[in-house]
């Protein structure tokens, strides 16, 4: 009878640490495994090398309801947006992006240095009136995975 009450006792107090990490679990927030990236340009020769990288980037996740993208865009790299003098592939892109809810962020510092306003860039876009360091800052403190190609 020993053994039996000994192999009683291990079944229930394994019972019970099972129910009580089960009962923690369900009341705690299901995690998302949607990841949430920030990319970071500025090298006005790198713009369609990052635009490349943000479009492969949906499109290896299955599609933009799988990632949570911002990308950020101050110094040189902000002129290829203005509207005047974007090319047709980024203006597209730009689009697309938009309606994939990327968050496309310019930089105010570099807006008014460019003598710039949102209705100067293409459609879309969001100006990080802070600067756009502290717009990168503020995304990773958020949880974004931050990249600089």
């Amino acid at each position: 009878m020993n053994r039996r009450n000994v192999l009683w006792s291990a079944v229930s107090a394994l019972g019970a640490a099972f129910g009580a990490s089960s009962a923690k679990a369900a009341t705690e927030a299901p995690s998302s495994n949607k990841l949430k990236v920030v990319y970071h340009l500025s090298d006005a020769e790198k713009v369609n090398f990052v635009l490349g990288n943000v479009q492969n980037h949906i499109d290896g996740v299955g599609g933009p309801e799988h990632v949570t993208i911002a990308l950020v865009i101050h110094g040189p790299a902000l002129k290829a947006f203005h509207w005047a003098q974007a090319n047709p592939d980024i203006s597209k892109r730009v689009g697309d992006f938009s309606k994939d809810g990327v968050e496309l962020a310019a930089c105010g510092n570099t807006m008014k240095a460019q003598n710039v306003t949102l209705t100067d860039l293409l459609p879309g876009f969001v100006s990080a009136e802070k600067g756009g360091v502290v717009r990168l800052a503020e995304l990773q403190s958020q949880g974004y995975l931050y990249l600089r190609p």
